[in-house]
């Protein structure tokens, strides 16, 4: 199995970073224009969530290869990805707890942890690792993962009140339905007997995912006060943590796990993307502080063409 260079991961990844955060430009530049609003990205987001997404994932697995052991690979990379996303949480948790009655620390906990693996990681590990397809389930099953985080731990750490923690809402979303059809797909062999052009169409909607997601993170972008944007130390610290100590204390984790390097870089990569819109959703709908988390959102995006590439290093 062919692997690149240091040199080689470190230019793709920054390439490919740069070229995903080129699709925040139009996004900004419309918002400048007053030809797109911030107020108007509820329609665009439910595009992205409820058609885009789950095509990208369903897609992503029909590359997956059809073996026992690339299945178990993916099962433990789940289980592994999960657990090291619950344990930092709890890090950060119980290092915050006595602070929790301030809404910026629970924010904090849960941006430090949940990151955009889908639409941001997803083009980074396949351009880093082109001859291995098991890494585009690797990103699908890391979003089943914040999904089914987001709507447990991360509602319990945003709110404090376990009667709003819905495991329905993490097992039922468009992103597990999305992989359940994938994996549906694969195993029957969809290729065989689906016509192509049908294939290719779910394949197109679900490569619009990352162009749609950072045009809304474009023109959020737009709407943003820049004075705001850097103003409070919080933001970063949040951003810190997402970037640099959250996909080291992961790669710390599975270093001397029997894995393979496949396994443990996808798990760095993964770790390292910027903060996921998905914070920015759960304060709004639970009151928490929905400019931090924007900004954390916002900024990490912006400065993770700086860390990644260096993260690349690594492994």
């Amino acid at each position: 199995m062919w692997y690149h260079s240091d040199d080689d991961m470190f230019s793709i990844a920054l390439t490919n970073v740069l070229i995903t955060l080129c699709y925040i430009i139009p996004g900004f530049a419309l918002c400048k224009l007053k030809k797109a609003c911030a107020d108007h990205l509820s329609t665009l987001s439910a595009v992205l969530v409820y058609v885009c997404s789950p095509c990208m994932i369903a897609s992503s697995m029909l590359e997956f290869p059809r073996s026992a052991r690339a299945y178990t690979d993916m099962a433990l990379f789940f289980a592994v990805f999960l657990l090291l996303q619950l344990a930092f949480m709890l890090i950060l948790f119980a290092l915050c707890r006595k602070r929790y009655g301030e809404a910026k620390y629970r924010i904090f906990t849960v941006a430090s942890v949940m990151g955009n693996v889908g639409f941001f990681g997803l083009p980074i590990i396949k351009a880093l690792f082109p001859g291995n397809p098991e890494v585009m389930a690797y990103s699908c099953v890391a979003s089943v993962a914040l999904n089914m985080l987001t709507f447990t731990a991360g509602v319990y750490c945003t709110t404090g009140d376990k009667s709003k923690v819905s495991i329905t809402k993490g097992i039922f979303n468009p992103n597990t339905i999305g992989f359940i059809a994938g994996v549906i797909l694969s195993l029957s062999g969809a290729e065989n007997f689906l016509p192509e052009p049908l294939i290719s169409a779910v394949g197109l909607v679900g490569d619009m995912s990352t162009p749609v997601c950072m045009l809304i993170l474009g023109i959020r972008l737009g709407a943003v006060s820049f004075s705001k944007l850097f103003a409070r130390p919080i933001i970063y610290l949040t951003v810190a943590a997402k970037l640099l100590i959250f996909p080291l204390f992961c790669y710390a984790a599975v270093y001397f796990l029997p894995l393979s390097i496949t396994f443990k870089a996808s798990v760095t990569v993964l770790a390292s993307v910027p903060c996921a819109s998905m914070v920015l959703n759960i304060a709004e709908l639970y009151g928490g502080e929905t400019e931090l988390s924007a900004n954390c959102v916002l900024l990490s995006t912006l400065l993770c063409f700086i860390t990644i590439p260096l993260l690349t290093l690594l492994i």
